[in-house]
């Protein structure tokens, strides 16, 4: 596992669901075939509303118009990230956009298995809640070894949760090639 990261926050509140990460109108696209694929990119936090008055820096877009790349590769968000539907989409979406980490100060169960089990990105939790600490833009280092996040941007650090039993299948790149390693499976 590569031991920093280090990029752009995006800054979200609570209750992101898994309709505002990739909204239902763009499930038809399909995720073997590279066009369609990057689509999933490009329309990644597409639904997400316009932020409430008191959050960071407002309205900005999380990936420029015509593209299907975001500049931001740290997500930040308060409790219950990934709420609703079960689909695995949510986190391949922000993975295909870019997104390396989400820090959240808590998951909803199946984003977070869905996330951890396809390798997608790295969900770590925040121990206090940070969306109201960082700004969007903000550049962000995580040390994943110590479990640190660095607001370079305000020279603030702040400690996260361990990855715990997880540790191992996020290092890997997810739960299939987890198993595979510990022949669990066949190769």
């Amino acid at each position: 596992m590569n031991n920093m990261i280090s990029g752009k926050a995006y800054v979200l509140g609570n209750d992101v669901d898994t309709d505002q990460i990739i909204p239902a109108e763009h499930l038809v696209y399909n995720m073997d075939e590279p066009e369609e694929r990057r689509l999933y990119g490009m329309y990644a936090l597409s639904g997400v509303p316009p932020q409430k008055s008191g959050l960071p820096k407002g309205n900005i877009p999380f990936v420029p118009k015509n593209s299907d790349k975001s500049i931001y590769k740290i997500i930040i968000a308060g409790k219950n990230f990934g709420c609703g539907s079960s689909r695995e989409h949510a986190p391949a979406a922000l993975s295909i956009a870019g997104v390396q980490a989400v820090v959240a100060l808590s998951y909803a169960r199946i984003f977070y298995r869905n996330t951890v089990d396809g390798g997608f990105l790295i969900p770590f939790e925040s121990k206090d809640s940070l969306f109201n600490k960082i700004r969007t833009g903000d550049e962000i280092t995580i040390r994943q070894d110590m479990y640190i996040l660095k607001n370079i941007t305000t020279e603030k650090s702040y400690n996260l949760k361990s990855l715990g039993e997880v540790a191992g299948i996020v290092e890997t790149g997810g739960l299939f090639l987890y198993a595979k390693r510990k022949n669990l499976i066949s190769k």
